[in-house]
């Protein structure tokens, strides 16, 4: 047996590559690393609906598996649907969130039910990688939500949000993303969790406090955990862990705070580095 007790994965760019699949090489990782005894996690600013698929490819109903979503605001138990943690902003703060994103250009998206509402389905597009990419569609799928159109974002938001997700072209975000948080700093969580997202959850929320709120009532100690990530919004929880480990394509900040880095999502990073601490993985 091995001393690690949870497994804890980012999705985009950790878990999945880039068609957003699970290789088969870390796919069995994960099943066996379950089978000996390991718990897994998926940690994702992914909104829930947009992690169930994966949970039930890794077999995470059968196991005990958790998944923290919307970048940490919410914990469910994979084998009950049990919510667990569910921290959300107050409706005010939401409302003048959206309000003060009117002064930017940059999409908001914010989720209820099985929709995600946008301003305008049609302005869709953001620059990624050099090339116009649409961010609604991509967001959408990704999150498995049909889409609405609400010609005012802050006036509909009359009900409590997990996350309220911008996008925008990665300069303009870079340009502008202290002014959009300026008057929330001190209020709420403000963070990218990608070149072109910039995002709102409440304060104090983030990957590594959903886990600390969780995991450590059920019994489990941080020596037992080991958290896999690639992006700035995985840095609380790579420290958190007992062993943090960073991908190869991870962002340089990541790689400078984790305990090691591995090789990146395409090249089943997750599954190797496993390897070397579970006895009864192989690459």
């Amino acid at each position: 047996m091995s001393d690690i007790k949870v497994i804890i994965m980012d999705v985009d760019g950790t878990l999945t590559n880039s068609r957003k699949v699970v290789t088969e090489k870390t796919k069995k990782a994960l099943i066996k690393a379950q089978k000996l005894g390991s718990i897994l996690v998926l940690a994702s600013g992914r909104p829930t609906s947009g992690l169930l698929d994966l949970a039930k490819e890794l077999k995470m109903n059968e196991h005990n598996g958790l998944l923290v979503s919307f970048n940490g605001s919410k914990v469910i138990d994979c084998e009950t649907n049990k919510v667990l943690f569910n921290e959300t902003m107050s409706v005010e703060e939401g409302q003048a969130v959206l309000e003060h994103m009117k002064n930017f250009k940059v999409k908001p998206m914010i989720d209820k039910g099985d929709y995600m509402y946008v301003n305008d389905v049609f302005d869709n597009e953001v620059i990624h990688n050099g090339e116009p990419f649409n961010i609604i569609q991509y967001e959408s799928r990704g999150g498995k939500f049909k889409l609405c159109e609400q010609e005012d974002l802050a006036a509909f938001a009359d009900y409590p949000l997990n996350k309220i997700l911008t996008a925008g072209d990665p300069e303009y975000l870079e340009e502008h993303y202290k002014e959009m948080m300026e008057p929330f700093k001190d209020k709420l969580s403000c963070m990218f969790t990608a070149p072109f997202y910039f995002e709102f959850t409440a304060k104090g929320i983030d990957k590594a406090k959903a886990l600390d709120s969780v995991l450590i009532p059920m019994g489990y100690k941080k020596e037992e955990m080991i958290a896999f990530g690639d992006g700035h919004n995985d840095a609380s929880m790579v420290k958190y862990a007992g062993i943090g480990v960073a991908m190869e394509n991870a962002v340089d900040d990541l790689k400078a705070i984790a305990n090691e880095v591995t090789l990146s999502n395409e090249e089943d990073g997750i599954a190797y580095t496993l390897s070397k601490y579970i006895k009864g993985i192989d690459m």
